[in-house]
């Protein structure tokens, strides 16, 4: 069973101990630096920790962009160790049901980027229902959804 926990003086260093696959680190920066961004943004993010049953097996944060407004998913990544067993997709259900509780504002928008080299993260996505803007940033490209 997949659950969500918020990263705090409990679990951070497991977040720090989170493994990218090789060649993984184009794709997406490493918990270290979000959390970093977390406190930079603590007024507007929450960062969290995706565990299977009390093991920590992913990483992912939320961000409200209170300019646009919409809310960001950023930096999610499984740990090298536990990839392809679906904790990625259900983790990204779970943050779309908390992003639809609007913790830090109203907005039905729910925007995430994705390394336009990184299939699998970009298929996972549009299964979802995230469709791409045609927006590009670099080797980025900008998906969304609507709830």
């Amino acid at each position: 069973m997949i659950s969500l926990k918020v990263i705090n003086e409990d679990n951070f260093v497991d977040a720090f101990n989170l493994k990218l696959a090789k060649g993984q680190e184009e794709y997406v920066s490493h918990p270290v630096r979000s959390l970093a961004q977390a406190y930079v943004y603590r007024n507007q993010c929450q960062p969290f920790g995706i565990y299977a049953d009390e093991k920590m097996v992913g990483y992912v944060m939320v961000i409200y962009d209170y300019d646009i407004p919409e809310y960001d998913i950023w930096h999610m990544m499984i740990d090298e160790s536990q990839q392809g067993k679906g904790y990625g997709r259900a983790a990204l259900n779970q943050i779309i049901e908390y992003i639809k509780a609007k913790p830090f504002g109203d907005s039905s928008r729910i925007a995430l980027t994705c390394n336009k080299n990184n299939y699998v993260a970009k298929a996972l996505y549009e299964n979802i229902g995230f469709s791409s803007t045609g927006v590009e940033d670099e080797d980025e490209i900008e998906l969304v959804m609507n709830v």
